[in-house]
């Protein structure tokens, strides 16, 4: 992990050094370019009266300050980009420290229904989300969030390839985060896509000729009137009646304007990012393919991406009264963008939606990507036919420190069920969610914390969360029964792997205990797999009444007054329970 942390700290100092020079190199070509204007000023002023003298001063000034300007602003953005990925390195070394609850938590994600995640702290405060999610795109996030609640669990030796591949393009990986970083997107790309889907043309097929005659008619009036060959006033009652024509169509141009200007910067911010995706070579199979999707048209998505950014960016001049007034009252602009704008959508709009989810995905696995790379010392998981689901040694949970965590080994084989007893505070929940995430994380094709991780695919759910609704009038323990009966319906059609802690909390004792005997057997019944942890102990005999249920623990000792736990996974029944003990050293009793 020093390696990488090195890494980072190196890569942000030499992103200073540069970004240093580059701030030099702003501030003298700020200076010259004012020393450029100022002479020009000056020049012009002396030769004021020599002809053609003067506009030769004035038309080189003119091309030198329009030159550095444009230096200037490609040197912003060059600053811009090296800030960006600054800020980038800065946080992956925040993260590896432990501190990343500045990061977005991904709490929209959040769903009490889901088969596992509000179980397992995927989405929220201090989640696995919260600390893996480097997504720039709306996009990016949202299938990140999907990619790891969607609970599939097939072609994993080849999710894990491409997330290799990209672990490795660490400069190509944080470029194109900063270049995603650059443009503030508030419009996901799914809205768009469904407004081009439902869109049909306003505008006249022949208006876009008669926009290209009337401006060929104002570049000949211009002419004849700058010779003396007709009088001004002509051009004058050509220049109304053009404004009586942009008239005409207002409201449609206005609708179409206030529409798709929603979608300017999603455009501006997805061509450069299509540009990084075209532009880099990919040898894994997922990874090619959706490169290809980028590549299937004539003229390459960044160009047609940017074009149409470009063509908002124009169309966005009609909020500029005098280029407004002037260029719809003598070549009719408004219309001119407004029919470009429809050509555009009527010839793309049918296959926008998958250069839209093939930056996306890019975003997404990046993220990915840059969590492996984050996690030198986790394994891919050996995907493998075999009657275990889960050989583990030394699984630990994968957002724990290292140097505090206690890792365990694991295995446990098809259709057996784990009853896991426990004292509190001993680990048994950190347990649960350590196997939970470990199977998600292998399901996504990512590294999982461990030194060595065997796996049989298979999808997970779990129930170690429940609460009451006061919104739907449910008790506690009638929302547990319906989070129990969803399993049960589940693992009817499908197999799974199943984590609860401690079912039928909402009742008493005695019927909990015979209520949570026959629900464990009737899962040990199904082809499913689990762990079920509890703090009743009569359950831990129904390992001598199925050969395929097998009793664990995590144990408990007061030494010299004061509680012990080694967070070890040991074989049998826990015989130390500490409630008693934490309410009298806590002076409650």
């Amino acid at each position: 992990m020093s390696k990488i942390l090195d890494f980072y700290i190196n890569t942000k100092k030499e992103l200073e050094n540069e970004a240093a020079i580059l701030k030099r190199k702003s501030i003298n070509l700020s200076v010259f370019r004012f020393a450029v204007f100022i002479g020009t000023c000056l020049l012009i002023y002396l030769t004021l009266g020599a002809y053609p003298d003067v506009f030769i001063v004035a038309l080189l000034g003119a091309l030198l300050f329009g030159f550095l300007v444009v230096k200037h602003i490609n040197l912003q953005r060059k600053r811009a980009i090296v800030n960006a990925k600054i800020a980038i390195n800065k946080d992956e070394i925040s993260v590896i420290n432990g501190e990343y609850y500045h990061l977005e938590t991904g709490e929209e994600f959040i769903d009490s229904t889901h088969f596992y995640s509000n179980d397992i702290d995927l989405f929220g405060k201090g989640s696995f989300f919260q600390n893996i999610n480097r997504t720039k795109t709306l996009d990016g996030k949202y299938l990140l969030a999907n990619l790891l609640s969607n609970n599939e669990n097939t072609l994993i030796e080849s999710k894990q390839k491409a997330i290799k591949e990209l672990s490795k393009k660490v400069i190509w990986r944080q470029n194109f985060a900063a270049l995603a970083s650059l443009v503030s997107v508030k419009t996901n790309s799914e809205s768009v896509v469904a407004w081009f889907s439902k869109y049909k043309r306003v505008f006249p097929n022949f208006l876009s000729k008669v926009q290209v005659l009337f401006s060929l008619i104002s570049v000949i009036l211009i002419g004849l009137i700058s010779f003396g060959f007709l009088s001004f006033s002509y051009l004058v009652l050509w220049f109304f009646v053009g404004l009586f024509i942009t008239g005409r169509f207002l409201k449609k141009t206005s609708n179409l304007y206030s529409e798709t200007d929603k979608f300017r910067e999603t455009f501006k911010q997805y061509h450069v990012l299509l540009n990084e995706i075209e532009n880099e070579k990919f040898t894994s199979e997922i990874l090619v393919k959706k490169q290809a999707i980028i590549n299937s048209e004539s003229k390459k998505a960044s160009k047609i991406f940017k074009e149409f950014a470009r063509i908002l960016d124009t169309f966005d001049q009609r909020n500029n009264i005098l280029i407004a007034v002037v260029g719809n009252g003598l070549f009719l602009t408004e219309i001119y963008n407004a029919c470009k704008v429809e050509k555009w959508i009527s010839t793309y709009k049918h296959t926008v939606k998958k250069w839209f989810e093939a930056v996306a995905f890019f975003d997404a696995k990046n993220t990915l990507a840059n969590f492996t790379f984050n996690k030198p010392n986790f394994v891919f998981p050996e995907i493998v036919a075999q009657q275990n689901v889960i050989d583990g040694e030394n699984l630990g949970h994968p957002l724990l420190n290292a140097s505090k965590r206690i890792d365990n080994d694991f295995s446990i084989k098809k259709e057996a069920f784990f009853i896991v007893t426990g004292a509190n505070m001993a680990g048994k929940s950190t347990f649960l969610r350590t196997v939970s995430l470990s199977i998600v994380m292998a399901n996504c094709g990512l590294p999982v914390c461990a030194e060595s991780f065997k796996y049989a695919p298979i999808k997970l759910i779990t129930s170690m969360r429940t609460s009451d609704s006061l919104t739907e009038d449910e008790s506690y323990f009638y929302s547990e029964l319906k989070r129990l009966k969803f399993i049960v319906d589940q693992i009817e059609n499908e197999d799974y792997f199943i984590i609860l802690d401690e079912i039928l909390k909402g009742t008493n004792s005695k019927d909990k205990a015979i209520g949570s005997k026959k629900f464990v057997e009737k899962l040990s019944k199904s082809k499913s797999t689990g762990i079920i942890a509890t703090h009743d102990v009569s359950l831990c005999a129904l390992e001598d009444e199925f050969v395929d249920i097998k009793n664990y623990y995590f144990d408990a000792e007061i030494v010299d007054n004061e509680l012990r736990f080694d967070y070890t996974l040991k074989n049998g029944i826990c015989k130390n329970m500490n409630a008693s003990f934490l309410l009298q050293k806590m002076e409650i009793i």
